[in-house]
């Protein structure tokens, strides 16, 4: 009859939730009670055991939530460096200083070095980083590591979700930038050319507009002589619409390549 009662009432334990050591003190009186005031050996050895179990679950709880913790303070401070070099951008701007080329002159180069802290470039210097969301970072970050691996399909999957659930993010533009780059990565010309002039078309005033241009003109050349023509207007056009970014020189160069013959 007592063993009934003990085993009654260690199958009604599991209903208790996340049962605390005290509840187990209240459960070790019950069973005396139920036993006539004494408790077995075997019963204290299986109280004793549940009791160190769910000691041990509580611990893995409790470093569990600090684990939490410590990941959701590093989010505060990766927002926080981008908050902070935004800033910094913007004083370097308003200074004079001509901010550096996120791409280098011919397709295919090395990717931008990470910047201090973990966090890319083209985050931490993109237009109107105060006001995007983790969850929009994230994404971003995934389909900008594609990228830098040279995952194109991965890379053009995550930009077009990416563009599709942010249609309005301060990062639209880079995205469609490096959605254009994977294209011209995988061999897809005409579609690289369209994505970069969509770039130009969608966002003139964005940082990505001169090298989208750029790089549309590049992709134009190696389509063949028959489109040198249509890669000369282009590259005119960098130097009349964007005269002072660093693309300008190297439009100036392809247009002295191409009156040369």
């Amino acid at each position: 009859m007592r063993g009934l009662g003990f085993a009654v009432l260690l199958l009604g334990l599991p209903a208790l939730g996340c049962a605390t050591t005290s509840d187990l003190r209240q459960l070790e009186n019950r069973v005396a009670t139920l036993s006539g005031g004494e408790v077995g050996e075997q019963t204290r050895t299986q109280l004793a055991d549940l009791t160190a179990r769910v000691d041990a679950l509580n611990r893995e709880i409790d470093e569990l939530r600090g684990s939490l913790e410590v990941a959701n303070h590093r989010a505060d401070q990766a927002l926080e460096e981008a908050r902070r070099a935004r800033q910094d951008a913007d004083s370097a701007a308003r200074g004079g200083a001509a901010p550096a080329p996120a791409y280098p002159a011919e397709g295919g180069g090395a990717p931008p070095p990470a910047a201090p802290g973990g966090m890319q470039p083209e985050i931490e210097n993109s237009p109107g980083a105060l006001s995007a969301s983790s969850a929009e970072m994230q994404q971003y970050r995934q389909a900008y590591g594609a990228w830098r691996r040279g995952e194109v399909q991965a890379c053009i999957e995550g930009f077009r979700e990416f563009l599709q659930n942010y249609s309005a993010s301060p990062y639209a533009d880079d995205a469609l930038y490096w959605m254009a780059d994977c294209y011209y990565k995988q061999g897809d010309q005409e579609k690289a050319i369209l994505r970069f002039a969509k770039v130009v078309e969608m966002y003139p005033a964005g940082n990505k507009a001169p090298d989208a241009l750029y790089r549309q003109g590049e992709v134009l050349l190696n389509l063949g002589p028959s489109y040198s023509n249509a890669a000369r207007d282009v590259f005119q056009r960098v130097l009349t619409e964007y005269p002072d970014s660093p693309r300008a020189d190297e439009a100036q160069r392809q247009l002295e390549r191409l009156s040369a013959g």
